[in-house]
């Protein structure tokens, strides 16, 4: 597959679409917390896209998104903090190394 967007040779960029797709697909959310499994995929989601969007940015713009990427990933794993899903400890530990990339990108 030929790569034309700067994102897509992002390991963040990666590691967020497997969060997001998990969030989506895999995560077995309490049926009496649908608000949260809204607000983690939203979360998720924002992640994914805001990398998409900064990396194509310049300057403050760039950096805005790369905040929102952040603030989106904190957003995410704070969810899986009030849920004990199965394998949520695993993808906390993947949103904290994508915050950590995406700060190596400010």
């Amino acid at each position: 597959m030929d790569r034309y967007f700067r994102h897509e040779n992002l390991v963040a960029y990666e590691l967020a679409v497997s969060v997001a797709r998990w969030v989506r697909y895999d995560a077995r959310f309490p049926r009496q917390e649908p608000h949260l499994k809204d607000q983690a995929q939203r979360a998720a989601d924002s992640v994914v896209l805001n990398l998409a969007e900064g990396c194509n940015r310049e300057g403050r713009d760039r950096l805005y998104h790369f905040r929102v990427a952040q603030g989106s990933a904190a957003e995410c794993g704070a969810v899986f903090d009030l849920l004990d899903l199965p394998d949520a400890k695993a993808q906390q530990s993947t949103l904290r190394r994508i915050a950590a990339l995406i700060h190596g990108l400010s």
